[in-house]
């Protein structure tokens, strides 16, 4: 908890009702909440590695084993803790999905041996993917989807999360809740069926990366990266989406993908390769840990010695969907980054006056065709 951040929200939410703010009153007091945007997401940064150390390279198994299972979907990696204590000795495996994977990453998880892998894939998939995982579901935080008749008995909910006609786990900040209930339907339960196989690799956020900033800064002056590209942000079902999975598989074969949030299940199973040595997907975890990827960006831009973030080898194609991806972008100018392209579309709350200011103080633009956007981003070589 942070009281300073606390009393700014409070400070916010009172000036929108003070219809004598100009434009530029507002722009200011939106980059504002954009530093704030930093300051929260530098907290729960230092509460999660505080807890559970620095994120490190992962390989994670995408496949299943032959004991029943619970999957794990949301952020909070307290419950998956409590859960992980819990289930030791009682022949149920856990799995993450969607925005839990990264929990892979944490040195504090690698020490639960029935801590099984990740199972599919974002959230909207969810209603294939929990029919077929076949034993228990729990969401910790969002993001649920009205549930089928054929998982709804074994979709539990924790926190925050809730749903009419499944069964909810109480417990308080800093409690240990209760599992038990969940774990014994899980012993009912046919293990799940294989969806996938094989691995991915993720692990990337800042410490990671600063720790093979020589390898990643040697290949930039020889000229085997040429460019990075942060493509974080949210996923979704809409056939728009696929843009970024078309981008990802198109991007020029020194071109290295910074990501995090679930924006990256459209094109983290894909075979991009490496470059010398350095995989052309660098994963820096949940959506929140898109503050990994603006440490990394001033990293750089100290190592290079330049005096703009915008000098930088650095693309902005972010896939938006909701509250979080805007404020990883109100937290990205802050910082002074331009040229943001958000996309599949533009928010529809952005009214024509409030995207002019974008569009001419921040260089904000939506995306365009595959080609097109290449060619932008990366000129008659892409």
């Amino acid at each position: 908890e942070n009281e300073e951040i606390d009393a700014f929200l409070q400070e916010d939410l009172a000036k929108l009702l003070d219809d004598g703010m100009d434009v530029g009153a507002l722009t200011a007091l939106t980059l504002k909440t954009g530093e704030y945007g930093v300051k929260g997401m530098a907290l729960l940064d230092e509460a999660n590695t505080g807890t559970y150390g620095n994120p490190e390279i992962t390989s994670v198994d995408i496949g299943v084993r032959t004991n029943p299972g619970i999957l794990v979907s949301g952020h909070d990696l307290k419950d998956l803790e409590q859960l992980l204590e819990q289930t030791q000795g009682t022949g149920v495996d856990v799995y993450t999905h969607s925005e839990m994977l990264p929990a892979h990453y944490y040195p504090a998880f690698k020490k639960y041996p029935n801590f099984a892998g990740n199972y599919g894939n974002a959230w909207w998939k969810q209603k294939e993917e929990f029919a077929s995982f076949n034993g228990p579901i729990l969401m910790t935080t969002n993001c649920i989807v009205p549930p089928s008749d054929s998982y709804k008995d074994r979709l539990w909910t924790t926190g925050a999360a809730g749903y009419p006609g499944c069964r909810h786990i109480d417990g308080a900040y800093g409690t240990v809740k209760d599992f038990s209930a969940l774990i014994a339907q899980a012993k009912t339960c046919q293990p799940p069926k294989e969806i996938e196989s094989g691995s991915i690799v993720g692990g990337f956020a800042h410490a990671q990366v600063f720790a093979l900033a020589d390898k990643i800064v040697d290949a930039v002056k020889s000229g085997a990266i040429r460019k990075f590209v942060v493509m974080a942000g949210c996923d979704g079902r809409m056939k728009s989406r696929e843009y970024y999975t078309e981008f990802a598989k198109k991007l020029p074969k020194d071109v290295v993908i910074l990501t995090a949030g679930c924006a990256k299940y459209k094109y983290n199973k894909l075979d991009l390769g490496d470059i010398n040595g350095i995989p052309r997907v660098l994963d820096a975890g949940q959506c929140n840990d898109s503050y990994s990827l603006a440490l990394i960006a001033l990293k750089l831009k100290e190592i290079f010695n330049l005096a703009d973030i915008n000098d930088l080898p650095l693309a902005f194609n972010i896939a938006w969907y909701e509250q979080k991806a805007v404020i990883v972008l109100l937290a990205l100018l802050s910082l002074g980054v331009k040229n943001i392209h958000l996309g599949p579309t533009l928010p529809a709350f952005l009214s024509p006056n409030v995207a002019r200011v974008l569009v001419e103080n921040f260089g904000i633009a939506g995306i365009g065709t595959v080609d097109d956007d290449l060619k932008l981003f990366f000129g008659k070589q892409a």
